[in-house]
């Protein structure tokens, strides 16, 4: 299944180019593609100097040649069955809740095409989905990111993935989550409201956008509140705690949303490996001191999630406990 469009990029050699290997030349000049993936395209048959195919990554730039590289559309791999044990909290002929696990990507994607919960899901829901789209697969209506753990509704049948959709889109589905933070907020509780973009210095990355009358990036709500706070920031006024539990609430679904709002009012979420890098922040006590636990994911789990059943109109409300991982963070935050 085709999943973008084919491209082809052009330039024309300047002189300071000359001499230099083609394949470096073009990984310089097109920095979002490797050199191993140039190589592959001219091994393929995909690049043409002066209308003539070149297929040698070897080959110096000669000034004022026409390179063209054509980069065809990425496809798509079909998700497979995969035997992957599931916790399953509810299940009818339309839709299904489940606990995810932190460690399980939800969709297949670049990196993750196997092993991920549609591959669990279509071979424990094998011969129960109604065809959402006209394929038979199950119908993700929201994520939780790879390394945050919780309670998900996945729809079975097209009445309810559609049900579930307006649903989201409408904001009136309860999701609560529960994050472990270095820090506390100021005040300990609220609402944080931002819009949200990718980070202009890091594509992998989610950033607040600065300029408040920016239409960058889309709104994203987090409403707060400070659970429980533990020990004392040292060299920070009395009262400023170590670390904290809070709840958060959303209005909106952003990519990372939590995660980055909670980085931006400054208490990034324990062991975050994308917006929690700082030094003092992978323990809360000295780096020698081996009692003090990392969980080697983002302490953030999803243990609220209520919303209407879009079939039967019954309302339903699941709500689930710690991990053990995060159940022995919080623990160990509780002696500080």
């Amino acid at each position: 299944m085709a999943n973008g469009k084919q491209e082809t990029r052009i330039v024309s050699a300047l002189q300071v180019a000359a001499g230099e290997r083609i394949d470096r030349y073009m990984a310089r000049l097109w920095p979002d593609l490797s050199r191993a993936r140039i190589q592959a395209l001219l091994a393929d048959g995909q690049l043409r100097v002066d209308d003539k195919i070149e297929t040698s990554s070897k080959r110096k730039v000669q000034v004022r040649s026409c390179i063209a590289l054509q980069i065809p559309a990425p496809v798509e791999a079909i998700p497979q069955p995969e035997d992957i044990p599931l916790e399953i909290l509810f299940e009818d002929d339309d839709l299904i809740v489940l606990i995810k696990p932190a460690g399980l990507t939800v969709h297949p994607a670049a990196g993750n095409w196997t092993g991920t919960l549609v591959n669990a899901l279509l071979h424990h829901c094998a011969g129960s989905l109604s065809g959402i789209g006209g394929v038979e697969r199950p119908g993700i209506v929201h994520r939780l990111d790879k390394g945050t753990s919780g309670v998900m509704v996945v729809a079975k049948s097209n009445a309810a993935h559609q049900g579930l959709s307006k649903q989201f889109s409408a904001h009136t589905v309860e999701r609560a989550y529960l994050a472990l933070t270095r820090g506390g907020p100021l005040p300990r509780e609220g609402t944080i409201d931002t819009r949200i973009a990718r980070s202009p210095h890091d594509r992998k990355k989610q950033a607040v956008v600065r300029n408040p009358e920016s239409m960058l990036g889309r709104h994203a709500i987090t409403n707060y509140k400070c659970l429980s706070a533990f020990g004392q920031q040292k060299g920070q006024p009395v009262g400023t705690p170590a670390a904290a539990m809070i709840e958060c609430r959303l209005e909106t679904g952003r990519t990372h949303q939590i995660r980055v709002h909670l980085a931006h009012i400054g208490c990034p979420v324990l062991d975050d490996p994308v917006y929690g890098k700082h030094r003092g922040y992978r323990k809360l006590r000295r780096a020698d001191d081996e009692t003090a636990p990392t969980i080697h994911r983002q302490a953030l789990h999803a243990y609220q999630l209520g919303f209407i059943h879009p079939v039967t109109h019954e309302k339903l409300h699941f709500e689930v406990p710690m991990p053990p991982d995060m159940q022995g963070l919080l623990d160990f935050m509780q002696s500080l």
